[in-house]
């Protein structure tokens, strides 16, 4: 009885800790925007949304200097904010693409306090932006996720009509990470944040590309793997090299070449 009442306490003591602290091991936003597209000498728009909880949202679309028949919806990781996320930008445009990228709520200026169902709430207005302001085609929108951002594109294009989707160092699920950094407590049954990709991933009807390092240092290929096999055809995993954060750097031109080939059968 005394075991029991040990290992209860534990368990206890453990719940409570993870509800105070889930949201801050999941979420590390940055409020400083570093710099601005204009800075790279892009021409860019400042866009204001407001999701349907009322909370306002920033992001800014970049237009390809080309001929930019596509549209790349993009959800960055869990860190930082938009304005860390020029490098990728400038591979996307240089591939004719222009590129909508958004923070989520909590996150650089955008309004709010970052969890699952907003973030959900954020990519619906980012989309909504995309096909009811300023008419694109849905078939034109490729939504791209990286990271905590592969699962927001999951869960958006699990729902959407889409022409693509792209998600880069995905993972299976927010319990499937949990479990594996906890083995010998019950995570999985107490996390709020699911963020279940293995779970909506074979919902989506659209042609699927996933990008993912055999050195990420936080998610190994199985994630990817797993993904891969959960998911409607028609579909591909190209593995890199590099960590989680710069695989698409280290694997440039594999990286490059990847997208260019999906971009290619999509107009």
């Amino acid at each position: 009885m005394s075991l029991f009442l040990t290992v209860l306490g534990v368990l206890v003591v453990f719940a409570l800790w993870l509800r105070l602290r889930e949201e801050k091991m999941i979420y590390y936003p940055s409020r400083d925007i570093e710099q601005m597209p204009a800075q790279r000498g892009w021409k860019f728009d400042d866009v204001w949304l407001t999701a349907v909880d009322g909370t306002k949202i920033n992001g800014w679309f970049v237009p390809s200097d080309h001929d930019g028949r596509l549209t790349v919806l993009l959800f960055h990781g869990n860190a930082g904010n938009i304005s860390h996320r020029l490098e990728k930008l400038a591979i996307l445009r240089s591939l004719g693409a222009n590129v909508f990228i958004v923070d989520y709520r909590g996150y650089g200026r955008s309004e709010g306090t970052p969890n699952e169902p907003g973030t959900y709430l954020d990519a619906q207005a980012a989309y909504d932006h995309l096909t009811k302001e300023r008419k694109i085609a849905p078939s034109t929108v490729i939504v791209y996720g990286e990271s905590l951002g592969s699962a927001v594109a999951v869960d958006l294009a699990s729902r959407t009509t889409l022409g693509g989707v792209v998600i880069e160092e995905a993972f299976t699920s927010i319990a499937d990470v949990s479990q594996r950094m906890y083995p010998f407590l019950p995570v999985r049954w107490l996390v709020r944040n699911k963020y279940d990709s293995l779970g909506k991933i074979s919902q989506i009807n659209a042609p699927l590309l996933i990008l993912h390092s055999r050195d990420d240092e936080y998610f190994s290929l199985r994630h990817a793997e797993r993904l891969l096999a959960a998911a409607r055809e028609p579909k591909q995993l190209v593995v890199l090299r590099g960590g989680h954060n710069d695989a698409f750097l280290v694997s440039e031109q594999t990286y490059r070449e990847a997208l260019k080939q999906f971009f290619s059968g999509r107009v």
